[in-house]
């Protein structure tokens, strides 16, 4: 089995209202504490985090069975939707698949199941998932 490691950098800089950096392979941006809990709201707060990593985490999976099931896609787009109910946060995904013109109707219903597979396999909202977050998908299959 292989190991996952990584490594994410943070600077901050003064207390509640004060400002930070995070930084990865691949991630460099400004942090800082929501203007609702007293803070800037100049950066990306936790909280936009983790929903960019859900979303992240279905829209990659999502591309990879695609792309496995040699679907010719077209166009890929997903908004992902945070809500806050009863105290529960819930996360949906509207992810729009576009094939090509000339796509069969079996290459259809198999892109509509990847949509559910990509919900099934992604380790990011599996996690959320057993963490009490309700984490869903209403998806969308067009031709282009």
């Amino acid at each position: 089995m292989s190991e996952m490691k990584s490594n994410v950098s943070i600077v901050w800089n003064g207390g509640i209202a004060g400002n930070g950096t995070i930084k990865a392979d691949y991630l460099d941006t400004e942090i800082a504490v929501p203007i609702s809990l007293n803070g800037t709201g100049k950066g990306t707060d936790p909280k936009e985090l983790l929903i960019s990593s859900a979303a992240t985490c279905y829209i990659t999976t999502l591309a990879a069975i695609l792309e496995n099931r040699k679907l010719s896609v077209e166009e890929l787009t997903m908004n992902t939707i945070t809500e806050r109910i009863d105290e529960r946060l819930k996360i949906t995904h509207h992810p729009h698949v576009i094939l090509s013109t000339d796509a069969t109707e079996k290459e259809i219903q198999s892109a509509e199941r990847a949509l559910e597979g990509a919900d099934r396999v992604c380790e990011v909202g599996n996690l959320l998932k057993k963490s009490g977050v309700a984490v869903d998908f209403t998806g969308k299959v067009s031709l282009q």
